[in-house]
């Protein structure tokens, strides 16, 4: 387990535009989360995916609306109502970041900061898909997509949003009774993030002696600490970064 020092004060900053879609976020935690930036022909795809299923719920409600009468046409409307302006939001809030389109293209809406979309994001993202349509077939939103370095539309600009790729790993469950946490007391890079959480998963199928002697490798996280004290300290910051509190 290589040593895991404090980062610069201040980072150079790169020569260059970075080539990829990652998009990196520091959190208050001194951690830094990277997100996978969504491109316009993935976004089209969840919004035709959403689209045939509210065309669907819509197409079923006007049969039966067409046996009310003027009552059915009243329905019909505050239906479509319902499915352009509040589908996408329900959605959005209540599942997580995702649409039943974005679930199936594992994309999800989050904040810039990279945390949950609240309603107020939601709502405000979705009014504005009027003005990203125009002048047809959400001309302005695409053109928007392609021209910001974050792939926003306009309603994501007024939002403070973003579309990402939904994280798909898995880290085996812990079986063990270590789940206090404590955050990191510097900026950890990518690669010590990985390293601790590493060193998390695998340490209680070391020896105590080897997982103790890495423990005390981890400077200056560890620094003049006593082995096992070394260790129960690197848990705790290991387990903030997998999100492993105590229930209750």
């Amino acid at each position: 387990m290589h040593n895991i020092r404090p980062a610069p004060a201040r980072l150079p900053q790169p020569l260059c535009a970075p080539l990829d879609t990652v998009r990196k976020v520091a959190t208050p935690e001194g951690c830094e989360l990277s997100l996978r930036l969504a491109g316009p022909a993935v976004r089209v795809r969840a919004w035709l995916f959403d689209f045939v299923i509210r065309l669907m719920i819509f197409a079923g409600a006007m049969i039966v609306a067409g046996y009310l009468g003027r009552l059915g046409a009243g329905v019909a409307a505050l239906l479509a109502f319902v499915l352009e302006w509040l589908y996408p939001t329900l959605f959005e809030v209540l599942w997580h970041g995702q649409t039943p389109g974005k679930k199936f293209s594992n994309l999800v809406v989050l904040n810039d900061d990279g945390t949950p979309v609240g309603w107020g994001a939601s709502f405000a993202r979705n009014t504005l898909r009027f003005v990203d349509f125009l002048p047809f077939a959400y001309a302005c939103g695409l053109f928007s997509l392609w021209l910001t370095p974050d792939a926003k539309r306009l309603g994501d600009l007024l939002a403070g949003t973003v579309v990402v790729y939904r994280d798909e790993t898995r880290f085996p469950k812990l079986a063990d009774d270590h789940f206090q946490s404590e955050p990191p007391p510097f900026p950890l890079t990518l690669a010590e993030q990985r390293a601790l959480i590493e060193y998390r998963l695998r340490a209680t199928n070391l020896t105590t002696a080897r997982a103790e002697e890495l423990a005390e490798l981890a400077l200056p996280l560890t620094e003049g600490m006593h082995p096992e004290a070394a260790q129960a300290r690197l848990f705790r910051i290991a387990n903030g970064l997998l999100g492993r509190h105590k229930q209750g």
